[in-house]
């Protein structure tokens, strides 16, 4: 096969240990993802975006000020690793892989576990869209086009007989 495929699995978060590491514009918008599905978030950076630390201060996750430590990630179920240091991300990737925690590097599609979908929520209908890391463009399309689907009204409700 030219390119891995990733394997669409729906997984219970709720009592799941996440770990982000970074504060800027890509760790933010991971948490606020997974913000839709737990609480048990764990942001660590020595600086992080406002947003996080509003997120961090009303207690939606918990914030760590400082840089990451090995020991941030005991007992974590997955690891982001959203810095802008890719020694750093390459380390928080060797040490996911030697402790078995499904580990994401947002810059580096090669060291991913996992990828983060576009994703669809309307009731309890959940999508999520891939394009396998390779075109986020057009993953962003189909979940547009399936949002204006599923938020059209529905022929049949408006259909006079």
């Amino acid at each position: 096969m030219k390119n891995k495929r990733y394997f669409p699995m729906f997984i219970d978060l709720s009592d799941k240990k996440i770990v982000v590491v970074g504060g800027g514009k890509i760790a933010t918008r991971r948490v606020r993802t997974l913000l839709q599905f737990t609480r048990n978030i764990t942001t660590v950076a020595p600086k992080c975006t406002m947003e996080l630390h509003e997120l961090g201060k009303t207690g939606y996750i918990n914030l760590i000020t400082r840089p990451v430590k090995r020991s941030d990630f005991e007992m974590a179920y997955m690891v982001i690793a959203a810095t802008n240091d890719w020694k750093l991300n390459e380390e928080i990737y060797r040490v996911c892989k030697e402790e078995g925690i499904y580990v994401n590097v947002a810059d580096d599609k090669n060291k991913c576990d996992f990828y983060f979908p576009g994703i669809y929520m309307k009731d309890e209908v959940v999508i999520g869209i891939t394009a396998s890391g390779l075109d986020h463009t057009k993953a962003k399309k189909v979940r547009e086009s399936i949002q204006q689907a599923m938020e059209a009204p529905d022929d049949e409700e408006n259909h006079e007989e």
